[in-house]
């Protein structure tokens, strides 16, 4: 069965070896302080191999950051930027065994490369998601249908009703105190739906790993892919008579930019947008992505390993300044619970290889980390959309993200069964996939925020999983009417792998 071409698609596994930190302080399972070496590394001769980034993650004891420091320089590495506060420091070297190197050093953790492909090689192939463009008989058709308290284009957004946001916006559109940080490919804040609610001062480009604030650096260049612009008017488009309306049209929105020009989301930048949202006032994060290179990345591989580590140090270091993390589950229409699964796909900037892995031990990340709200995606008929990934005790809850019109046709006046939301350059299109139904579910979360502004992330949480309507599984499911069962649904209908803890309430959501 085909699949629709939304960015968040990809996935890995194997047996673990070393167990990931719970947190700074720890050490890998099994390993000893004298194990671990400080003395001074050989220095790196070659001048000439491939420049490559990579993330140290060190341990908790004091002292040890500025003696690890010393080490990545004797072991030929330059520190690009040290994020004390979670203990990784990203790093590029030319030094072909930096990392093997530098994990011999006292303190550190673990360390790996980001990414298989030089720093000046970045060539993604696998974007292509240039999205359905909406026409202008269309748009003028639905704003002869908008009624008074509509958008212009908000009878064409199936996707509101479906989630009773329309509801919703009756008593609340949302506090302004409430910010929701896109990151993703950049958010084009000129737009007029998006610039009434955007939030400059939350907003830096972290594509090199190290936050970038001037301004404007947050948007896409010309070119580059405006996946995070459709994000970001999902969430938050200005309920202001034109265009489309957010979920959460009264919030703020940031755009935190962390994907490279060629459409690479990699670890050091990954990092970065958590930090950076943590530490200027981000309420709720929405990731629509998975972390380049590796579909799935797993505990067993050393540099892999490392790079899990690394975002999961980010990412509860968000939730503990109060920060929601939101991704999308991916749109591989795989078992995220099954004993294994087949990536073809891995690395993605180099040459992939075929591999079987367990995704109990090889993570689709944030999408899979702790704590992170992994969200599946419905399409107008409320039923799993075709390419949504899936798997009980993986998928925490269900949104709108959009499935081709011939399997879920929405009613009328809606016409498309994909998300319309906004693009570049003051624009508007379709697009499907879970990376449109994670911002569904933040825009829930950013309602929620505003209802109960001292709420912890935890009790977010639990508010959205409480509130969602229950979706009992689909079985048998056929998608496309072939007669052959396109997936199977395990769970009960309070719980399961189809749609988690169920669909996303809006309604539920302003109401205290």
């Amino acid at each position: 069965m085909a699949h629709l071409g939304s960015r968040r698609g990809r996935v890995l596994a194997l047996p673990v070896g070393l167990a990931l930190t719970a947190s700074l302080g720890f050490l890998p399972a099994g390993a000893s302080a004298a194990e671990l070496s400080d003395a001074p590394a050989t220095p790196a001769v070659s001048t000439s191999a491939p420049k490559l980034s990579y993330v140290v993650n060190v341990d908790g004891r004091r002292g040890t950051t500025a003696s690890v420091k010393k080490a990545i320089s004797r072991a030929g590495g330059t520190v690009v930027i040290s994020y004390d506060q979670i203990g990784v420091i990203v790093v590029h070297s030319q030094n072909p065994e930096f990392a093997k190197t530098i994990r011999k050093v006292r303190g550190v953790v673990s360390a790996g490369s980001t990414r298989t492909a030089p720093l000046s090689v970045q060539t993604d192939t696998s974007v292509g998601e240039g999205g359905q463009a909406l026409t202008p008989s269309e748009a003028t058709a639905a704003a002869a249908r908008a009624d008074e308290a509509q958008d212009a284009l908000e009878p064409l957004q199936w996707d509101l009703p479906a989630i009773k946001a329309d509801k919703a916006h009756r008593k609340t559109l949302g506090s302004r105190n409430v910010t929701v940080g896109v990151i993703d490919t950049g958010v084009d804040d000129t737009h007029p739906d998006l610039a009434p609610n955007f939030d400059a001062r939350a907003s830096a480009n972290c594509v090199t790993g190290k936050p970038d604030i001037t301004p404007g650096s947050w948007r896409p260049n010309p070119g580059e892919s405006d996946h995070g612009t459709h994000v970001a008017g999902t969430i938050a488009a200005a309920k202001n008579g034109t265009g489309i309306t957010g979920v959460a049209p009264g919030v703020k929105v940031s755009g935190i930019k962390v994907s490279t020009p060629d459409g690479f989301f990699y670890t050091e930048a990954v990092v970065c947008g958590f930090v950076w949202a943590a530490e200027h006032g981000v309420d709720i994060t929405n990731n629509s992505y998975y972390t380049d290179p590796w579909l799935f990345a797993c505990k067993n591989d050393d540099d892999q390993k490392a790079l899990i580590e690394a975002v999961t140090r980010a990412t509860r270091y968000a939730e503990r300044k109060g920060t929601v993390n939101v991704a999308a589950a991916g749109n591989s229409d795989m078992d995220l619970s099954a004993d294994e699964l087949t990536d073809a796909t891995s690395p993605n900037d180099t040459t992939p290889v075929t591999r079987v892995v367990d995704p109990k031990e090889c993570l689709d990340y944030p999408a899979m980390l702790p704590g992170v709200v992994t969200v599946s995606a419905t399409g107008a008929k409320d039923l799993k959309a075709s390419y949504s990934n899936y798997g009980l005790g993986v998928v925490d809850i269900a949104a709108p993200g959009g499935d081709r019109t011939e399997y879920q046709t929405p009613e009328a006046p809606a016409i498309n069964g994909r998300i319309l939301s906004t693009t570049v350059n003051g624009g508007f299109n379709y697009k499907a996939g879970t990376s449109m139904a994670s911002p569904h579910a933040a825009g829930v979360l950013a309602l929620l925020k505003s209802t109960h502004p001292k709420a912890s992330p935890a009790s977010l949480k639990a508010l959205l999983y409480a509130q969602a309507d229950d979706r009992a599984c689909t079985n048998p499911y056929d998608i496309d009417g072939d007669g052959a069962v396109d997936a199977v649904c395990e769970g009960g209908k309070n719980k399961n792998g189809f749609y988690g803890t169920g669909l996303v309430d809006a309604l539920d959501a302003v109401r205290r």
